[in-house]
């Protein structure tokens, strides 16, 4: 079979010296107007401090409870432990989100590859189709939260409820999108591909698949947000340990400086989390542009 036309595309030339120049340009001004945007939130917030208006021991301002690092590092210490300098406190800190950082990782992987062949054996085989179609349009309104109970029940404690619970996130979701992809695939690609003598499995690798990627990405990082948010309540409840397991700690003992420094954590966490995925994404879809992507 001659090579489709999305199949036959290759990567684009090395970047000339121009348009890397235009690139670290557009990338530094994504970065000063990143700061801009952080730096207005922390100056309201301060300013609402000084006019007496956030209460410090409810709402500390940034520069109360980022203040003294070492007395918050030392809560993410290991039970028993008595690390509480600011260098070797910041270890277990990095344990921990390093521990976090896995779950959602693999939670994603598994729910994302998973989902994706899930849909095609959906929509290739009939039988296989009439048999799971139903169920997993029951089972999709259902919070995976409420999934908590049964995770803890069935895995018992430790890090595969909260992976478990970050797979539901997305599972369910990209099912129902690639089967949407997959039947919204222009008609002109694979009449194209048909004269060109593409076999149905030539047709789904070089027409289909290509084609259904790039919305999927997509429905991947919007849902990404979802993930970080069911895998904190896991370990705050089914795991016991991980960030939101600090979080959960930090309420108890009602400390809030604790609780807001977590927080920053997990945002920059899941903000770089979303700037990888970003990147990813327009590594494996070298075959369409920045604006299709995403990439902003």
């Amino acid at each position: 079979m001659s090579a489709l036309p999305m199949a036959s595309a290759k990567p684009a030339a090395p970047p000339t010296s121009s348009a890397r120049q235009k690139r670290l340009a557009a990338a530094f001004q994504r970065s000063l107007w990143w700061l801009a945007s952080v730096g207005s939130l922390v100056a309201i917030w301060e300013l609402c401090w000084l006019a007496g208006l956030a209460d410090p021991l409810l709402l500390p301002p940034p520069h109360i409870f980022l203040a003294n690092l070492p007395e918050q590092f030392k809560f993410f210490a290991p039970a028993g432990s008595s690390e509480d300098g600011e260098a070797g406190g910041m270890l277990p800190v990095l344990a921990v989100m390093a521990w976090t950082s896995m779950r959602v990782i693999v939670g994603l992987a598994v729910g994302f590859v998973g989902a994706v062949a899930v849909g095609v054996a959906i929509r290739y085989f009939r039988l296989f189709g009439l048999l799971t179609l139903p169920t997993i349009t029951l089972l999709t309104p259902i919070s995976p939260v409420a999934w908590l109970p049964v995770a803890v029940f069935v895995f018992g404690i430790g890090d595969v409820p909260a992976i478990f619970l970050v797979f539901i996130s997305v599972f369910f979701v990209i099912v129902l999108s690639t089967l949407s992809q997959i039947d919204n695939v222009p008609p002109s690609y694979l009449h194209v591909g048909r004269i060109m003598g593409a076999t149905k499995h030539q047709l789904f690798r070089h027409v289909i698949l290509p084609t259904i990627l790039p919305s999927l990405f997509v429905t991947l990082r919007l849902n990404l947000f979802a993930a970080w948010m069911v895998v904190l309540i896991a370990e705050a409840v089914g795991v016991g340990s991980g960030l939101g397991q600090v979080v959960m700690m930090a309420r108890n003992t009602f400390n809030s400086s604790l609780v807001f420094f977590t927080m920053t954590l997990i945002g920059l966490l899941g903000y770089g989390f979303d700037r990888a995925l970003l990147l990813v994404q327009q590594r494996v879809l070298w075959w369409v542009g920045p604006s299709a992507t995403g990439g902003k």
